[in-house]
């Protein structure tokens, strides 16, 4: 399906309207596995106070700390890049980049605001950006230049009318496929048409040319489970917000798909089977036929894999449902005035400058949150893969996980009936009974 790219670039501005509507109720998204963090009190409870103006000089050269996770994995470098062009324009302004994996990110951040030692500024996800803002964690934005910015994403990121973050980027998760295994398999290439008996129908082919060759791969975690669930017309939590359908028919038909490529036709491996490999690392070997995950692979697949690939919408059952991402930056409300000075240039520069949402875009990394959108129609130029437009067609069918007070102990419960399911040590039905069952007795629905 053709598409103009001007219709292409709308596309991204109908998402921003998205995210400003889950903004207004503490916004949240999925993370490719984006962990939560009980936010604990702390000295940082305070009410937050505005960031110095960027107008102000900064008084003599200084050093500030900024913490990331978006970067890990590949993008290290690009980040780099991006520092290099700011400290060539902000000489006075040294900025010690520290990179954490994403698994340990929050949980290393918590520990050090509750420490006294946490980074003047720092990236936050969207899923934990409510509950540092109501915690007086971060610094009020109230005088950074936000007009490059697209303001209904920069929205998503207030709390209480104020502003507390900066959009950084967006993404989405797509189909990627490698072309020459669909081949030897002998079988049509997926298309935005395709459903999830389609997926299975190919990932059998595939799997029955060899061995240690698999069609597919699809952690049965938390974060699949409720796009897999949206993608069957399921949900977590009941439209009105008013009461939990976690053990719904149709979540329980998407646990059982899940579990059922693992368990019973084994087109996706066990954990045995990958044998401690990783899912991108089973897919560069070139044994893996597909796998649903992030835009910010590109760049890594077009490195190592010596095989052909491409993407394409991932593909539902009843409907489609896809996966957004979005990130922000943030400046300690404990950081000194100098620091906050500081640290507001650089998550200005990160977040809206030209320089570096180019160098973001030549990376291939994810997508800058800016209000001009012919900015970004450089990116469908960037090859491979050659089907980029479906990045922006995935815009089309965001599904986002349900934002509530208590959504880390709802995401732990599910996480761990998930699990139970995976395993074999619970069936689907029952798994998703017994979360159904906790988080009634648990948590209450506002």
């Amino acid at each position: 399906m053709k598409r103009k790219t001007i219709s292409l670039l709308t596309q991204v501005a109908i998402v921003a309207t998205l995210l400003s509507g889950c903004g207004s109720a503490n916004p949240d998204t999925a993370q490719t596995e984006a962990p939560t963090e009980k936010v604990t009190e702390t000295e940082a409870s305070k009410e937050a106070e505005p960031a110095a103006e960027t107008t102000q000089e900064t008084a003599e050269p200084i050093t500030i700390t900024y913490a990331n996770f978006n970067a890990s994995g590949g993008n290290e470098a690009t980040l780099d890049s991006m520092y290099q062009a700011f400290h060539e324009q902000n000489p006075d302004i040294t900025v010690e980049i520290e990179t954490i994996a994403m698994d340990d990110y929050f949980t290393t951040l918590q520990t050090r605001i509750a420490g006294g030692t946490a980074p003047d500024c720092f990236e936050m996800n969207i899923e934990n950006f409510a509950a540092y803002a109501s915690k007086g964690i971060l610094a009020e934005l109230s005088e950074a230049d936000t007009s490059s910015l697209n303001q209904t994403a920069l929205s998503a990121f207030s709390y209480g009318g104020k502003q507390y973050a900066l959009p950084e980027n967006f993404s989405t998760v797509i189909l990627v496929y490698n072309k020459d295994l669909f081949d030897q398999a002998g079988i049509d290439y997926p298309t935005s048409s395709w459903t999830r008996e389609d997926v299975d129908k190919a990932a059998e082919a595939i799997r029955a040319l060899g061995d240690n060759i698999y069609g597919i791969y699809q952690p049965v975690t938390y974060n699949e489970f409720y796009k897999v669930a949206a993608q069957y017309g399921g949900s977590l939590i009941s439209e009105d917000g008013s009461k939990f359908t976690i053990n719904s028919p149709e979540n329980i038909a998407a646990l059982q798909s899940m579990v059922d490529r693992v368990q019973k036709t084994n087109v996706q491996p066990t954990a045995e089977q990958m044998g401690g490999m990783g899912d991108w690392d089973l897919f560069e070997s070139g044994r893996l036929g597909m796998i649903p995950t992030g835009i910010w692979c590109f760049n890594t697949f077009t490195e190592a894999c010596d095989f052909a690939w491409d993407i394409c919408v991932e593909p539902g059952q009843t409907q489609k449902a896809t996966h957004f991402f979005a990130n922000a930056l943030v400046v300690n409300n404990d950081a000194s005035d100098a620091a906050k000075v500081a640290a507001q240039k650089w998550i200005s520069f990160l977040s809206s400058s030209d320089e570096a949402a180019k160098i973001r875009l030549d990376a291939g990394w994810d997508l800058p949150a800016l209000s001009d959108m012919n900015a970004l129609s450089s990116y469908l130029e960037i090859t491979p893969p050659d089907n980029r437009k479906a990045v922006f067609e995935s815009l089309d069918s965001l599904v986002l996980p349900p934002i509530i007070t208590d959504y880390s102990q709802m995401s732990d419960i599910i996480s761990n009936a998930v699990s139970k399911a995976a395993s074999g040590e619970s069936s689907p039905e029952e798994a998703l009974n017994e979360a159904q069952k906790l988080c009634e007795e648990q948590i209450t629905l506002q």
